[in-house]
């Protein structure tokens, strides 16, 4: 049985996005009324404890995921309520283990790959999620960004020509008002060097009534682009959520999803297995299986690398190929993601490789005996190779199929040695 909320009793507001927000539950009294639980007094003064320095807010829709009998063992539950384990900070906990701020050249951006950008253009999400790697940002009104420091990132990007894709994240994007994320995207899209503009959110996980027919409207008008959501288990994924990703697929808007591995609400390879099918199943491509960063107070969810190793053995060749996200450690310090795969190949030779499949067969692949490598000088001008890295030309039609066409001008065509052509040509 889920959460004592009845949403029938107010249909038409409870769909509604802001109504939600409105009555985000922020306190321990309101999740024990709606629960119909009730912690001991010393639970509950550990609980006010950790809630004072990481705050709590969840979406009546997901606490009403909730179920209230085994609510402590329940994977809504776990990524959503307060643990007094939050208060435990161990000697290799960092408040920005990924040194997001450290490569900060300008407001609201990390500039950590060459070509890419993190934009945090919110602080604002409609739920906190309590393996938040951003925990030290939560719940600051200090660090919301004003659009002063948009514009500042912006410029940023708009100097930096090598820069061809920006994510957005926060903080949720989608936790802005249409209009303010439209200029964004087209302050964005006016940028000519920027190619891809990528969205990060998880609202259509805790939030999918934000998801408006409006929204979708907006968002589709700065193609190309793509929106990364953040399942982290099967119940996750209701009829709301669904509609939701519908919508946000049927527009054309690539999704993937970016998971991350939480020790006793999803490490499991029969709970990863079947939320990555599902996934698949409504058009999200798993992109990121991440193991739990080195933010302050997350210890108890996180994880052995094996455990990752684990699920990744149990994903390939046991589901299809794009149903496998890429397991990854984001490095502290700000190296970035590093992907962490089992080893598939046994041994290696001069001119075989010994591998093995996920049934455990093992067998050779032969490699050339006389591959003659071309040697680069960085003389791209003498270079053997195709470098023509533009796009084909299509227009290459002849005779009828060139007047059929619609890329090319010409209209008619006149044999050679035409005496009516050359007469005219003559005088």
């Amino acid at each position: 049985m889920a959460a004592k909320i009845d949403p029938t009793s107010q249909v038409s507001q409870w769909k509604d996005w802001h109504w939600q927000i409105r009555h985000a539950i922020k306190d321990i009294a309101t999740v024990e009324r709606l629960l119909g639980i009730r912690f001991p007094p010393e639970k509950r003064a550990e609980l006010e404890t950790t809630i004072a320095t990481f705050p709590m807010c969840i979406t009546p829709y997901y606490l009403s995921l909730i179920e209230a009998e085994d609510y402590e063992n329940d994977p809504v539950f776990m990524q959503a309520f307060p643990s007094e384990a939050e208060l435990i900070i161990e000697e290799c906990d960092m408040a920005d283990p990924l040194a997001e701020d450290t490569d900060s050249p300008a407001a609201c951006i990390t500039h950590r790959y060459p070509d890419r950008v993190l934009f945090l253009v919110s602080n604002v999400c409609a739920m906190y999620c309590r393996h938040c790697t951003r925990k030290r940002k939560v719940g600051d009104i200090d660090s919301i960004p004003d659009k002063a420091a948009i514009r500042e990132g912006l410029d940023y990007i708009a100097g930096h020509p090598a820069i061809r894709d920006v994510l957005l994240s926060g903080g949720d994007p989608l936790m802005l008002p249409d209009e303010y994320l439209d200029w964004i995207l087209s302050e964005l899209r006016a940028i000519p060097h920027v190619e891809v503009i990528r969205i990060g959110s998880r609202v259509p996980v805790v939030l999918p009534y934000r998801i408006t027919d409006e929204l979708v409207g907006m968002l589709k008008k700065h193609h190309p682009l793509y929106l990364n959501t953040h399942v982290n288990h099967p119940r996750e994924i209701t009829a709301s959520s669904r509609e939701a990703l519908r919508k946000l697929a049927d527009a054309g808007i690539p999704l993937g999803n970016q998971t991350v591995l939480l020790a006793g609400v999803n490490d499991c390879p029969r709970i990863m297995k079947s939320l990555m099918q599902k996934l698949v199943r409504e058009r999200v491509r798993p992109y990121y299986l991440y193991q739990c960063d080195l933010s302050e107070g997350l210890t108890h969810f996180r994880t052995p690398v094996g455990k990752g190793i684990e699920i990744i053995e149990s994903l390939i060749g046991h589901t299809s190929g794009f149903a496998v996200p890429t397991y990854v450690i984001d490095a502290p310090g700000g190296g970035g993601k590093i992907p962490v795969m089992p080893n598939y190949i046994i041994s290696w030779s001069t001119n075989k490789v010994v591998l093995r499949n996920y049934e455990g067969v093992i067998s050779t692949y032969r490699e050339p005996d006389n591959y003659q490598q071309i040697f680069c000088d960085r003389n791209c001008e003498a270079c053997t190779l195709q470098l023509k890295l533009d796009d084909a030309n299509e227009s290459k039609g002849v005779g009828i199929e060139k007047l059929l066409s619609d890329y090319d001008d010409t209209y008619m065509l006149i044999p050679q040695d035409n005496e009516r052509v050359d007469r005219r040509n003559d005088e």
